[in-house]
């Protein structure tokens, strides 16, 4: 298992078009993935589930990945956190 801190660097958060690109990213590896905010625990890969963490700027988030390809996939949803989700800010 591998853990993360990382914070929603983008300007808007974890807005609906944010959460799409994450849970596209993450539906191309086999591990679970989990993501941890404001006291809440959500399945990474579900659009409803990240959207109800309510991520907006500058929230820390923890994200929990499990399984046989999870060192990639941390590493890229890192590197999509690192990028402000592609949204130039």
């Amino acid at each position: 298992m591998i853990e993360r801190e990382l914070v929603v660097a983008n300007k808007l958060g974890l807005h609906a078009r944010a959460t799409a690109k994450l849970v596209q990213l993450l539906s191309k590896f086999r591990s679970q993935a989990t993501l941890i905010a404001k006291g809440r625990e959500v399945n990474a890969k579900s659009i409803m589930g990240v959207m109800l963490l309510a991520a907006g700027p500058g929230t820390p988030v923890r994200l929990r990945v499990e399984g046989e390809d999870e060192a990639d996939a941390a590493e890229a949803v890192a590197e999509l956190f690192a990028r402000h989700f592609d949204e130039g800010s």
